[in-house]
């Protein structure tokens, strides 16, 4: 890997923290409302993944998904503004923070609904199966979804098919408040591929090359024709479930703990020792991602709400 591509990587991941800090405090103003999921502690995983695809991969994820987002190309502006409801955010301020999506950037949006994308990621590979293409779908999802239906369904129907899929599990450790032990039978989640005859691998999410690495060649297997494959990369959110998350079901202990494993403090340390980077180049980043975001805030603010008259506006698909 080149010196430009660990600049990229850990300017991303520091972006995305930046503009989640600065949303949560948005969000505490009351100027973002509806559900908000905050993605930080993560950032490794969809930096590090998403680096790895091809412009024709595709990209599908659940509802903590303004990292993603970020990771697809899509513009800080965009992000915050659709945050903020307005008609300048990425979803034109209908989706907030659960539905961005950007299928110019093969980004196939955020979902609310738990494991909802899978079997959508399903019907993508199928597509690009069918009509020749080489492109792999990424699709993400948190341990919690592995224990419902469509899991199974759509891992069942892709290896049934061999569709190209990376099937990603984010596990975070937590389901909302409950923890992966007192939910799943499997603790190592990445062993339910075993009941589909799945190749699979567990990775350190908390690592931004160990995910990038492991993407890469994962990727590169699916896409060769072997069929589906399983990544559980093992991470940790630092804030609660969701903005109204109490957090009564884990210690603050046990979060300093991870948090003493911070992916970008991690990455710091590794870019300065290993002469990568110097401190002052991982500050300019630092400072261009606080600005970035300022402005991102600013651009958000002043762009305007929908209008009543557009609340039907793209209910339907026109028939062409």
């Amino acid at each position: 890997m080149d010196k430009q591509k660990y600049l990229e990587l850990y300017s991303q991941m520091v972006l995305i923290r930046r503009l989640e800090e600065r949303g949560a405090e948005l969000y505490q103003a009351g100027k973002i409302g509806g559900f908000m999921h905050l993605y930080i502690g993560q950032e490794a995983v969809c930096t590090g993944l998403i680096a790895a695809r091809q412009p024709q991969d595709r990209v599908i994820t659940a509802y903590r998904d303004h990292g993603v987002a970020i990771s697809c190309g899509i513009p800080a502006n965009q992000v915050m503004a659709e945050l903020m409801g307005k008609t300048t955010g990425i979803s034109k301020g209908r989706g907030g923070s659960m539905h961005m999506a950007d299928v110019t950037r093969n980004f196939w949006g955020g979902h609310a609904i738990v494991g909802a994308q899978l079997p959508v990621a399903a019907g993508l590979a199928l597509g690009d199966k069918y009509a020749g293409r080489d492109g792999v779908t990424i699709c993400m999802f948190g341990e919690g979804a592995t224990n419902i239906g469509y899991f199974h369904e759509a891992l069942n129907l892709s290896k049934v098919w061999t569709l190209p899929v990376l099937w990603v599990c984010e596990n975070n450790i937590y389901g909302m408040g409950t923890a992966v032990g007192r939910a799943s039978a499997v603790s190592e989640i990445q062993q339910k591929a075993e009941g589909y005859g799945m190749e699979h691998e567990r990775v350190d999410g908390m690592d931004v090359i160990a995910v990038y690495e492991a993407a890469q060649k994962a990727i590169a297997k699916v896409r060769a024709g072997s069929g589906p494959r399983m990544m559980e990369i093992l991470t940790y959110r630092f804030r609660g479930h969701s903005m109204g998350d109490p957090e009564r079901y884990r210690k603050q202990e046990e979060v300093k703990k991870w948090e003493e494993h911070d992916p970008i403090g991690a990455f710091h340390v590794y870019l300065v020792e290993n002469n990568k980077a110097t401190k002052k180049e991982l500050e300019d980043i630092e400072a261009r991602a606080m600005d970035e975001v300022q402005k991102a805030v600013e651009f958000a603010e002043a762009s305007p709400e929908p209008s009543l008259d557009t609340l039907f506006d793209n209910v339907y698909v026109e028939e062409v």
